[in-house]
């Protein structure tokens, strides 16, 4: 019998290897991605006080209203989410941030939501 790894298994994996690198504090959160099939979540989380700053995601009702899903790709979704981040925090006094991208690789999705999040004026 073969005893195939699961691919999230693997994200995971290579999820806890960026986290023991990356941490976010009140000054400089730390933005965590996490997508599913249809869906991509993003939040600042603040590692030091254990608290989650902001959140952004295609579930969430305000994003919602800025989307027209039916004509869109999801890439161009990820993005508008992390337009919608990067406004939210940056109402807020955060201009920089660290990126984790949560084990997965840094094109498609991910990619997409980062610029979205740099075209909101916020750096990391």
């Amino acid at each position: 019998m073969i005893n195939k790894k699961s691919r999230n298994l693997a994200r995971k994996r290579r999820h806890l290897s960026v986290r023991k690198k990356i941490s976010g504090t009140a000054d400089v959160p730390r933005v965590s991605v996490f997508r599913s099939a249809k869906h991509i979540y993003a939040q600042l989380i603040d590692d030091t006080a254990e608290a989650t700053i902001l959140q952004a995601s295609t579930m969430f009702s305000e994003t919602k209203k800025r989307l027209s899903v039916e004509s869109m790709k999801k890439t161009e979704i990820a993005k508008e989410v992390g337009k919608h981040l990067g406004e939210m925090a940056v109402e807020k006094g955060i201009t920089n941030v660290r990126f984790d991208r949560g084990g997965y690789s840094y094109h498609g999705r991910v990619k997409s939501l980062a610029d979205g999040i740099r075209e909101a004026g916020v750096k990391f």
